[in-house]
Order: C-alpha cells, then structure tokens, then sequence
C-alpha cells in the first residue's frame, strides 16, 4: 500500500488541500457550534479520545462534545442514552460534531476518506481479515458509511472497510474516493432529515464491538 502512488501522493495532497479549504469555509458553522455547546452544555466544549490509527497507532480523536458525564449511584458512567444531550442528538443527526476532525485530516493523521477510526481496545478482537483496514488512514466518511454507517452490524462493517482497503490497490481506486464523496454528502442529508444510520438496532449508538 505504502507504493501505490495514488495513495501516498494524490490522495495526501488532495486530503490537505481539501480538508483546508473546508475548514476556512466551515469556520463560521464551527465557531457557531462551539458557542452553542459552550453556553446550552457547557464545558468542555470538545471531546477527545484515543483511537487505532493506521497501523494501529493511536491517534486524539476530536469532536464537539455530545454527551454528559453524568454517573449512576455506583460511581460507573449512565448509558449513552441517558447521557446524550438534546443538542448532541442534533449534533450527531447532522453531523456537525465530526467537523473538528478536519483538522486531523491536515496534520495527516486521518484522510477524507477511509475505515471510520475505532477504539484501540478492538485492534486485538480483529481478524486477519478485518485488521486489513489497518493498512490505511481512518477517514471521515468511507465506503461503510455510505452503506449504513452504523446501521449496519460489525461484521459486515468491518468487511466493507477491507473491500475498500482491497480498491485502494486498483486503478479505479480515485474514482472510488469521488463516489463515496458524493454519497457522503446525500447521505449527510437523508441522515439529518430521517436520523438513520446514526446508531445500532435498539440502540442510541454503536453497540461494542466484541470479535468476529
């Protein structure tokens, strides 16, 4: 993978070029959402956590803040349900929460487009198969969030992240990146509209992903 010149080259520069000027466009919408969070939620305004990279390294994962730290009588966190403010619902139904991660896309840790970036603790519960998606820089959007994000079980989820892991190393791979581009930007729509894709079945967001 590390040879593909699209990979290495084009897509770098076109990650860069584009998260930059996203980021300068969407200025106004971020700083909007940083001062609805700050004054409806209050702080702190954004949420890190630690996620597997390429290769599997952690990498800060950045978002507007969504949920509460609110703890039951035992001292352990209450369910993302529970926790999960009304703005964050509308955040996360449009996506605005994911826009701070541009900025991860123009230091290079993350592209555009690629494996959405998960958990460190699930890098040892992969199969071979699955820890393909490894190979690559978590993105964004990618080819299993325009085939139902986290509507779709983990499973097939991860095995859409090894197809396109697999695409990568062909010819048509750029026109792969431009149609999951265009989805992203309908799915983002339907999504805010109807709120699917958001979480698992019977569940506020994506269920623990245990092994194959």
């Amino acid at each position: 993978m590390a040879s593909n010149l699209y990979v290495s080259i084009v897509k770098r520069f076109s990650d860069t070029v584009a998260a930059t000027v996203l980021l300068l466009l969407l200025m106004p919408v971020i700083a909007l959402v940083w001062l609805l969070v700050r004054v409806v939620d209050g702080s702190p305004v954004f949420f890190f956590a630690q996620r597997a990279g390429m290769n599997g390294r952690p990498i800060t994962l950045l978002k507007f803040r969504t949920m509460t730290a609110a703890v039951g009588p035992d001292g352990s966190p209450l369910s993302d349900e529970e926790r999960l403010t009304p703005l964050g619902r509308f955040l996360r139904r449009t996506s605005l929460d994911e826009l701070p991660q541009l900025i991860s896309v123009i230091v290079g840790e993350m592209s555009m487009i690629g494996p959405r970036p998960l958990p460190l603790r699930y890098v040892p519960r992969y199969s071979p198969r699955q820890a393909e998606r490894l190979r690559v820089l978590p993105g964004l959007t990618g080819w299993a969030q325009i085939h139902g994000r986290n509507a779709v079980d983990w499973p097939e989820r991860l095995e859409f992240d090894a197809r396109y892991v697999e695409m990568l190393d062909r010819w048509y791979a750029p026109l792969v990146d431009i149609y999951i581009a265009m989805c992203t930007i309908l799915m983002v729509i339907w999504q805010a509209i109807t709120g699917r894709g958001i979480g698992s079945a019977g569940a506020t967001t994506m269920r623990e992903f245990t092994g194959s």
